[in-house]
């Protein structure tokens, strides 16, 4: 099975009418994925469209979401932490990545949000910790003006911050059987 990448995300959202980022969408199917099992999650409303009607569109598009989705679970459940939040390539200039990054982590509260379930309360002092600094890097900006070398490195450990959090909250919220191991690099 190909890996869905994130410009073949963008393109399956606007087949299908969808107005969100591809971050975002992924973002906020991670966050879903946390809270619901895969099985439960409609596609097409991981995130609203922008006229409250599901999206309509081809079998290719909405087969590369259902790729997407196993490819997450797969990755969220993997002890060899294998997740990585959906980004766009290091190419771009890094002010649109920041913005994507930004877009990813309002989409992945939006997700935990999805189900009306999650009680902060009864979390962990770690993933309470996350969920608030999601919060924060949900405003995330990036400036042109600053030293390019020192931006990509902040841009990078955000990066891998946000992946063992996500994943973090995913290993708490689903808690595996007894006798199982789970690391996190």
């Amino acid at each position: 099975m190909p890996q869905v990448h994130y410009d073949e995300l963008a393109k399956a959202l606007a087949t299908l009418g969808f107005s969100q980022e591809a971050a975002e969408y992924h973002g906020a199917l991670c966050g879903a994925l946390c809270v619901q099992s895969a099985e439960e999650i409609d596609l097409n409303r991981v995130v609203p469209a922008a006229d409250g009607e599901a999206p309509f569109g081809d079998a290719p598009a909405h087969q590369a979401l259902e790729r997407l989705r196993d490819e997450a679970m797969q990755s969220l459940e993997s002890t060899e932490a294998t997740f990585a939040p959906l980004l766009p390539p290091d190419d771009i200039p890094l002010s649109d990545r920041t913005r994507a990054l930004a877009e990813w982590c309002e989409g992945f509260l939006y997700g935990l949000a999805s189900r009306g379930t999650l009680d902060l309360n009864a979390t962990s002092p770690e993933v309470k910790e996350m969920v608030n600094d999601l919060v924060q890097f949900s405003r995330a900006t990036s400036s042109d003006d600053e030293d390019q070398e020192i931006e990509e490195n902040a841009y990078a450990e955000l990066v891998e911050y946000i992946r063992v959090g996500a994943q973090l909250i995913f290993m708490e919220l689903h808690p595996r059987e007894a006798g199982r191991d789970q690391v996190l690099h």
